[in-house]
């Protein structure tokens, strides 16, 4: 699977328009099953509200796209709420609207302002990630290189997780997969082929997204 965008955790917002309640709740969900567990669930919860509009998006490429209106206008509320998750590049995200009706109508463009305004917030104030697939990579050098190499690879983007000092030093690197082969070449080069590695496993590391 690719590198691909999604909230940095579960959350809920609340706005209040013209005296209606707008409450946004995100939620990861890597199945469409789970998605739907997820809007059941807050229906259930909120069953005296008027509306539960939903959208959600799941997969690598976005395969699975749904949206519910809920009884709103057709197009008012799970359209911009979906319109929100492609805009901001999300995937496996789900995302529910509950409202509850304040006696003011907003009207059909209004509905829209307010469906996807409260969505957007409610995903500003999670914040984003970027889910990137990473290569453990062990560089194993002399002590009288050892710091030449620690100082070179603060200058980079790869993540030194750990430090070992044994008879030799070893760096625990966290290279994105796409970045393997430009790593090796980089070190080799530092070391001047002295430098010895061992692969490790790969992981998903979440980096934050600077919108």
């Amino acid at each position: 699977m690719k590198n691909y965008r999604t909230i940095k955790q579960d959350g809920q917002l609340e706005i209040n328009i013209k005296k209606s309640r707008f409450i946004c709740y995100l939620k990861r969900t890597e199945t469409e099953e789970q998605a739907q567990l997820f809007i059941d669930s807050l229906k259930k919860e909120h069953w005296k509200a008027n509306h539960n509009c939903s959208a959600y998006v799941i997969g690598e490429n976005n395969e699975i796209q749904r949206m519910s209106d809920d009884g709103e206008p057709s197009g008012t509320a799970g359209l911009p709420m979906l319109d929100v998750l492609k805009k901001k590049d999300l995937r496996n995200v789900t995302a529910v609207v509950t409202r509850y009706f304040g006696g003011v109508k907003l009207g059909a463009s209004g509905l829209i302002r307010a469906y996807g305004n409260t969505t957007k917030e409610a995903i500003d104030s999670v914040e984003v990630v970027e889910r990137q697939l990473q290569q453990y990579i062990d560089l194993n050098v002399s002590y009288p290189m050892s710091g030449k190499i620690q100082n070179q690879l603060y200058q980079t983007s790869y993540r030194l997780e750990d430090t070992l000092y044994t008879d030799t030093v070893t760096f625990k690197c966290l290279v994105p997969v796409e970045h393997v082969p430009l790593f090796y070449e980089e070190t080799t080069e530092w070391t001047s082929g002295q430098g010895k590695y061992s692969k490790g496993p790969q992981a998903w590391i979440e980096v934050d997204v600077a919108d």
